[in-house]
């Protein structure tokens, strides 16, 4: 019997390709991805994503991300 394996898709984030998990949210991919939701700001395909819109959006192959985040300072 055959391990169930999780089936991955390519995605460009920040320019870069990367091999994901099929049937991520945006706000997953950011848990995915490690990073801190609350100093970003995601655009995909050219358009900016909502953050409110960001659990209901899934990503889908060949979506192009960038992932953008605030620096503070004075």
């Amino acid at each position: 019997m055959e391990s169930a394996e999780t089936k991955t898709i390519e995605v460009v984030v920040n320019g870069e390709p990367r091999r994901i998990p099929q049937g991520l949210s945006l706000d997953a991919l950011i848990v995915f991805l490690e990073i801190d939701p609350s100093r970003v700001a995601v655009e995909r395909n050219l358009a900016i994503a909502r953050k409110t819109d960001w659990a209901t959006t899934r990503v889908e192959a060949g979506d192009r991300l960038e992932i953008v985040w605030f620096v503070g300072g004075g």
